[in-house]
């Protein structure tokens, strides 16, 4: 199993934008196959070209995170945010194949929940049954789209204060299958699914080949190997799923303790963290490699 690693670009700059383009042979130079980045927006001072071009030449390779908010919702009773919704979901296609990028993931059906705002709302199960029918059918409007130029799109489950669509891996997998095209897939987030799933390898043998892209992060959201995430088992997980795509560190620094301070808020480094990138980048691989010797 040879499992390309990559980090998300918010490790290094937020926004991400052409000014940061050195940070990918940062990436490369820590050892790191691939940088994740959010989809630019029109109007970014980041075009796809460049961004291609820049991983290129850094020898590495980009996937793409969706950018949600309650107007780019499929689930959404408002029929313009669900018409939002589509035409985001096909336009971050287009992003991806310009950008060289093979991945689309996220949580793609919108309604973000912390991050936007939205306090969860009590449903009726009518209310929920057409919630869930309208996801499945948006996706399967753009699913064909993401085929046909070679993307794979990856929904992700969140914790269950973040979104009231797909928490837990078996509600992803029954998206998935409802979609039932081969360019629509999972991501799996060990952060969300420590806080979801019963057992996480579990959930990993039950995603099985539903999985396009897995996101390796601490309980904490902090660096591979500081919290209590059992990385020989979640490898050895995945090793028995054959599963050989990309994982991506995602980690937040938790490095100010202040009461009242807003943790979810992403913050700029302030310190060189290279050593600690690194640290948990070996914990990923050496547990990688520790599962590929079990098999």
């Amino acid at each position: 199993m040879q499992n390309p690693i990559g980090i998300i670009s918010m490790q290094f700059a937020r926004p991400f934008t052409r000014a940061d383009l050195p940070y990918f042979a940062k990436a490369r130079e820590l050892g790191f196959d691939f940088v994740e980045l959010l989809v630019p927006e029109p109007g970014d001072d980041l075009s796809p070209a460049d961004v291609r071009r820049a991983a290129e030449d850094a020898g590495i390779f980009t996937v793409l995170a969706a950018r949600v908010n309650p107007q780019r919702s499929i689930a959404s009773d408002d029929a313009d945010a669900r018409q939002g919704g589509l035409d985001y979901l096909r336009q971050a296609v287009d992003v991806a194949a310009e950008m060289g990028a093979s991945i689309v993931g996220g949580p793609l059906y919108g309604e973000p929940m912390v991050f936007a705002g939205r306090p969860p709302v009590p449903r009726s199960d009518a209310e929920i049954a057409t919630r869930a029918a309208r996801t499945i059918e948006g996706f399967q409007a753009v699913a064909p789209h993401a085929e046909a130029a070679g993307i794979t799109f990856a929904v992700e489950a969140l914790n269950r204060f973040e979104t009231d669509i797909l928490s837990t891996t078996r509600q992803a997998c029954e998206v998935v299958d409802a979609v039932d095209n081969p360019s629509f897939k999972l991501m799996l987030d060990t952060f969300h699914m420590n806080m979801e799933e019963r057992s996480i390898p579990d959930a990993i043998r039950m995603a099985g080949p539903r999985i396009a892209h897995f996101q390796a992060n601490e309980n904490h959201r902090g660096h591979p190997g500081t919290g209590h995430i059992d990385w020989p088992a979640v490898m050895r997980a995945l090793a028995h799923a054959n599963y050989a795509g990309p994982i991506s560190l995602e980690p937040f620094r938790r490095d100010d303790d202040r009461v009242a301070l807003p943790i979810a808020h992403w913050r700029a480094p302030h310190e060189d963290e290279s050593a600690k990138l690194r640290a948990g980048l070996g914990v990923v691989r050496n547990a990688l490699a520790l599962a590929e010797v079990d098999q």
